[in-house]
């Protein structure tokens, strides 16, 4: 098993990203990359800090669900980067993030991931990865957002079993999906890159430049689903997402609702959809 080498990492990059860079560190282990990079000095605008591992013992998800990443069996990377001002739309980010992270795995020559709304990996129908996206407030309107990617490289089958997708989606690994693993740190580069980008970019083009990209590998379209939401339960059809981001859901009624938060679950195959 190839260990995280940051210099090397570092010399992977494209010039753009590597340009921005004001701090990148491997670990490892850590309880988890997106914590420490919340406790730490925020970048300044328009640079970055990345924290990376293979051992993150303390990961978090969405509604404090944990992220498992035992030793050598994923990679967890967290990106930092300061905005002057917080951008319109910042929720649609980590959807952003998502169609960046699938980009940067069709350039390895990894195709055929999907996205789960609003923040998941999906690979032959299990979880491969997820996003979880964190801000802090600073001074002068500026934010500081910290997006934190892990993804399932390569599991123990026993692992596999215990790990927590959510959904009742099983978790899956790239080198099942695959058929075999990238350089690891070729992988964390090339992620570390896409991430970089999509943060730039969202900054000047917000969510638009992402909104046509996202829904060419949406994986809940088509499919029966039930929505808890903080206020009701909702069955229907998944139909796509709004041009800010949100889940659009067909309902039996012939109406569509818009979710912007809640926690969804497939519970019927793949149908087409006019």
């Amino acid at each position: 098993m190839t260990r995280l080498d940051p210099d090397g990492i570092r010399r992977s990059l494209a010039e753009s990203a590597a340009g921005r860079i004001a701090g990148l560190e491997a670990f490892e282990e850590i309880e988890s990359t997106n914590s420490y990079l919340l406790g730490r000095e925020a970048p300044a605008p328009g640079l970055f800090r990345v924290a990376l591992t293979d051992n993150q013992v303390a990961g978090r998800g969405r509604h404090g669900k944990t992220w498992q990443s035992p030793r050598g069996s994923g990679l967890a990377l967290s990106v930092a980067y300061t905005f002057a001002e917080t951008p319109a739309n910042l929720a649609a980010l980590t959807l952003a993030i998502g169609v960046g992270a699938i980009e940067a795995l069709a350039r390895l020559g990894i195709v055929g991931v999907e996205l789960k709304w609003p923040n998941d990996l999906i690979a032959g129908d299990g979880k491969l990865g997820g996003i979880l996206t964190e801000t802090q407030s600073l001074p002068d309107r500026a934010i500081m957002v910290v997006t934190g990617l892990g993804l399932n490289l390569d599991l123990d089958p026993a692992v596999a079993s215990r790990l927590e997708t959510g959904g009742g989606r099983r978790a899956v690994d790239l080198v099942g999906f695959a058929g075999s693993l990238p350089c690891r740190n070729q992988l964390a580069a090339t992620l570390v890159d896409s991430l970089c980008e999509t943060f730039v970019a969202y900054e000047s083009t917000g969510f638009a430049a992402y909104a046509g990209r996202w829904m060419q590998s949406d994986w809940l379209r088509g499919r029966a689903l039930t929505v808890d939401t903080p206020k009701a339960r909702l069955q229907g059809v998944g139909a796509g997402i709004a041009d800010d981001g949100a889940l659009l859901v067909a309902m039996a009624s012939g109406d569509v609702s818009r979710i912007s938060s809640g926690t969804i679950v497939a519970t019927g195959a793949q149908e087409v959809l006019d």
